[in-house]
């Protein structure tokens, strides 16, 4: 048997040992640890079967009463003081409906920053893909400059080649 179950019928054995099955007394013979856990149970048992309860004092009701007289008396020291005491002694206004409500919003506020702080950013979507013709335009006005510079040296090649004739675009 596992010992595992045997400590869980350990009270059942301590209070009524005829009630628990045999394989759990064989297991307490064969077993030092659980039959350890039953004699240190059988000695706390016994311990407390001892044990008496002090007697109270016959002036300790009345001493409470004066004691409890004097703190509800006493003022608080600070603000936060007479806050704690106006919510655990109640007076007529109760402000724990007032402390829920603020509670609930400075959680609601801290989880609102917390998910702007958390929350992923926009994936930019790409752009359709332009027409070939809108590329190449773009493509001209882009490189502009180079095209100038070629239609340039185009000019002065043919100026010096061909007085006759311009071969520009």
């Amino acid at each position: 048997m596992i010992c595992q179950n045997v400590r869980a019928s350990l009270p059942e054995m301590l209070l009524s040992p005829e009630s628990v099955g045999k394989e759990a007394r064989e297991h307490l013979k064969a077993c030092p640890e659980c039959a350890r856990e039953l004699r240190e149970l059988q000695a706390t048992m016994a311990a407390l079967d001892e044990w008496r309860a002090p007697e109270v004092s016959p002036w300790f009701d009345g001493r409470l009463q004066a004691r409890l007289r004097e703190e509800r008396a006493a003022a608080p020291a600070g603000w936060l003081e007479r806050l704690r005491a106006r919510m655990q002694f109640g007076e007529r206004v109760s402000l724990r409906p007032l402390a829920a409500a603020a509670l609930a919003l400075t959680i609601a506020v801290g989880g609102g920053i917390y998910e702007g702080f958390t929350a992923p950013q926009p994936v930019a979507t790409p752009t359709q893909a332009a027409s070939p013709v809108i590329r190449d335009l773009q493509s001209l006005d882009e490189n502009s400059q180079v095209f100038q510079e070629l239609n340039t040296m185009d000019q002065n090649a043919g100026s010096n080649s061909s007085p006759a004739g311009n071969n520009s675009l």
